[in-house]
């Protein structure tokens, strides 16, 4: 059994303990003040809208203020290192993601165990990325790119938001599975400056949100060859997911909320129902459309299994790249 796998169900074994302790009458007075939901990343991005139309919702639904607090740095370290100093009262939540996942491996002295003490509320969302390609490079589809790329080693680039992100281990987890792809990377502050030097050419591919891409699609700047998710997008239903052609490939950005561990349990069954019921809200639904996301769902224990395996399937890939923090 994986570290991983035991860090979770030692979670699951212990979350009931405090449902035990607290019973009924917590759950019922919850809240009673304002909660703060840490995001760890600047304001304005889709994970801060996430974090914001959810807190407006249980705002809505609990009579109490949902505050979403941005505490960016460290690719999101900073904001989880606070809840997971806050007491395990609800009153501290974390917008939980494919970051921590991934910090967990790529950062080797945090002063905290993502999957011990962060327990799962609720799973939110799932983001797809696409691969899109220069108009130069002699390809179509998923197969010549790999064709070409085999054909060429070493003579194309790819660019990325910034090291240890999710554009960039999307692409080593792409140039793994295609059989070690000889692909360089070309880190960027941020995503913007990636897909400006992908359409002027310096780089040849880049794994990318749906957002700020599609325009550049639509117009033939740039050539879309896949989706890194499982399922295609009703926003580009024309282009094949790379898993159709890359057995198992598969990369997307997961978000949820998360909470101090020893949170009680009705506290975090309360939030967890409530999310849910966002979550089937047609209204709810209709925005998260336009952050190009897709509902999750689920119990406590279903987003913390997806987030134990999210962080074990992205060690591997950081271990075998070599991936180091800049």
């Amino acid at each position: 059994m994986t570290s991983s796998r035991r860090q979770f169900l030692r979670f699951a074994t212990g979350v009931a303990a405090p449902a035990l302790l607290s019973g009924p009458a917590w759950a019922q007075t919850y809240p009673a003040r304002p909660v703060r939901i840490m995001v760890g990343f600047a304001a304005g991005g889709p994970n801060d809208i996430l974090a914001r139309l959810l807190g407006e919702w249980w705002s809505e639904r609990l009579g109490q203020q949902f505050i979403v607090e941005n505490r960016p740095g460290a690719g999101s370290n900073l904001a989880t290192e606070a809840v997971v100093r806050a007491p395990p009262d609800g009153y501290t939540l974390l917008l939980v993601g494919s970051p921590n996942a991934i910090n967990a491996t790529l950062y080797e002295n945090l002063d905290f165990n993502f999957l011990r003490d962060i327990a799962p509320v609720a799973g939110l969302t799932r983001g797809a990325l696409v691969m899109v390609i220069h108009p130069s490079v002699p390809a179509h589809t998923i197969p010549e790119f790999i064709a070409y790329a085999k054909a060429n080693p070493g003579k194309l680039s790819y660019g990325s938001g910034g090291v240890g992100g999710i554009t960039h281990i999307a692409a080593e987890l792409f140039k793994q599975a295609a059989g070690g792809l000889d692909l360089q990377h070309v880190p960027y502050r941020g995503v913007a400056p990636a897909i400006t030097d992908l359409l002027g050419g310096q780089v040849q591919v880049v794994f990318v949100n749906l957002a700020p891409s599609i325009g550049y699609i639509a117009s033939g700047r740039l050539r879309a060859l896949g989706l890194t998710t499982a399922k295609r997008s009703e926003a580009l239903p024309d282009v094949p997911v790379i898993g159709e052609f890359v057995p198992g490939y598969e990369a997307s950005s997961v978000f949820g909320i998360g909470a101090p561990k020893d949170t009680p349990a009705p506290t975090i069954d309360k939030l967890n129902m409530e999310a849910n019921a966002a979550l089937a809200d047609p209204g709810f639904r209709m925005r998260l459309r336009a952050l190009d996301a897709t509902e999750l769902g689920g119990s406590p224990v279903d987003f913390g299994k997806l987030m134990a395996a999210e962080t074990e399937k992205w060690a591997r890939v950081i271990s075998l790249a070599k991936i180091r923090p800049e």
